[in-house]
């Protein structure tokens, strides 16, 4: 670690290791929000490939795809993506293509990217692949596996999966008990590669990036340039402090953080939204629990102690829990219907069934209810689908308020919900609030996202020619 210690100070960065968390990467200098703390390219990556959609294995695109005609596995959107490929795709190709069609369907993105992993150490090795202290296989010997907390079930899988992977490769002196433990760190370690509206497009392996600890209130932000991983500071991270990102939602209560992050990432957080113990059980009550049946009061529900009802913690009144028990059950009978009309494209029966899911929701839900959010959510994507721009603007802007109080002032999710009001705005002639909107996206999403990639030059842009619209407005007002 010594030669990725001494490629880290430049970066003005420094690891570390703590008792309590391993690992960790500490800024050896102040960062300020905006500015970029770290950068990497993966050692492997993968398309979120399936049966219904495929993207390039290069730059993750689905336009003009072309099936590599030896493999019929990997897509390419053309030549210079290929090429970018074609040293490690070489290899693969070659492996892929002695399966028979049967066994070939079985090599998921996840297979995929453990063959990878292992051709490419085997180029490293042959100094085919250039080897640099941000990019070599040592890094990935180092990360955590956390194989000893892992339950036989999972073991198993993973054993099955090694199979595989050892059965593709044919090489001499795989380990199959390392290829397993690979797939753990892969569990544990890999990150989901998003657009800059952060849409899942695949699946990457970051050994640096992966030294980053989490935090539910992180320091730092972690979004993708391509396959590109840029870590951003959204907030001053002073000299000497520990740079953090979030591994989960950070919209959920403290229970439902611990309980994801220990299922997928096997550890308990101990931050500092964590341990603020009262705070958590009226914003776990908003978030994720019921309100008061006196509609003016705005006080959450806890539980009496003979579980009976649930009484509200500011005037006092009990709600009978039989009553909370028949309203859950209905809106999680209209749930799986609406899913079900949603995915077989039957959208506006499925608009129908959200409303009234709204409604139930509204009966029983903090007017911040995550659970209410979601619900709007869905409502809003398949109005956009359809083309109702003024009832989603309508539902994009109730969402606004939940996300202002369920995420941090610079959170990117916050700014691409005002990006999308605003687009809304512009779109239906509501040009003042729409610069309003976009002022606001932009805000939060230059320290996010920076201001140089196609994604913020179009938002810059966007921004400008509404400010241009609204002047050109008034200057004929003021000459009619």
């Amino acid at each position: 670690m010594e030669e990725l210690q001494a490629s880290l100070q430049p970066r003005g960065l420094t690891l570390s290791t703590f008792p309590d968390k391993g690992r960790s990467l500490l800024a050896a200098r102040d960062f300020y929000p905006g500015e970029v703390i770290i950068s990497q390219e993966p050692y492997v990556c993968v398309p979120n490939n399936s049966l219904t959609e495929s993207r390039c294995d290069g730059c993750f695109s689905k336009s003009n795809l072309k099936k590599c005609s030896a493999c019929h596995v990997v897509w390419y959107c053309g030549s210079s993506c290929q090429k970018l490929e074609w040293k490690l795709h070489r290899l693969e190709c070659q492996l892929l293509a002695k399966l028979d069609k049967e066994r070939r369907k079985s090599v998921t993105p996840t297979i995929r990217m453990m063959v990878k992993l292992y051709l490419r150490r085997k180029l490293q090795n042959e100094n085919v692949i250039p080897v640099t202290a941000m990019d070599n296989y040592n890094l990935v010997e180092a990360l955590v596996s956390h194989m000893s907390d892992i339950d036989e079930k999972q073991l198993l899988l993973y054993a099955q999966m090694a199979n595989l992977v050892n059965l593709i490769l044919q090489l001499p002196n795989i380990d199959i008990k390392e290829i397993a433990e690979n797939f753990s760190k892969f569990a544990c370690n890999a990150h989901t590669i998003c657009d800059s509206e952060l849409r899942s497009l695949g699946t990457g392996l970051y050994p640096v990036i992966s030294i980053i600890n989490h935090s539910c209130l992180p320091n730092a932000v972690l979004v993708f340039e391509g396959r590109l991983a840029v870590v951003r500071a959204v907030q001053h991270i002073p000299k000497d402090s520990e740079v953090s990102i979030s591994y989960v939602e950070t919209a959920a209560s403290t229970i439902t953080r611990q309980k994801t992050l220990k299922e997928q990432y096997l550890f308990t957080c101990i931050c500092v939204r964590c341990n603020k113990l009262y705070d958590d059980i009226q914003e776990s009550a908003i978030l994720e629990g019921y309100r008061c049946r006196d509609n003016g009061c705005s006080g959450f529900l806890l539980r009496e102690s003979d579980e009976k009802g649930f009484v509200c913690q500011q005037c006092g009144l009990i709600r009978n829990k039989e009553e909370i028990r028949k309203i859950a059950s209905d809106i999680k009978a209209l749930s799986d219907k609406a899913l079900k009309c949603s995915s077989s494209g039957n959208l506006q029966e499925a608009i129908v069934l959200y409303k009234n899911i709204e409604k139930l929701q509204k009966e029983v839900c903090h007017p911040f209810s995550i659970i209410l959010m979601r619900t709007w959510e869905k409502l809003l994507e398949i109005l956009m689908q359809l083309e109702e721009w003024k009832e989603a603007l309508a539902i994009c802007r109730l969402t606004i308020p939940v996300y202002e109080r369920v995420y941090p002032g610079f959170h990117p999710l916050l700014g691409l919900q005002y990006y999308s009001c605003g687009k809304l705005e512009w779109l239906l002639g509501e040009t003042d609030d729409a610069i309003k909107s976009f002022t606001k996206a932009v805000d939060i999403l230059r320290i996010t996202h920076g201001t140089s990639t196609p994604f913020m030059k179009e938002l810059l842009m966007k921004l400008e020619e509404a400010r241009v619209e609204a002047s050109f407005k008034l200057s004929s007002r003021e000459d009619s």
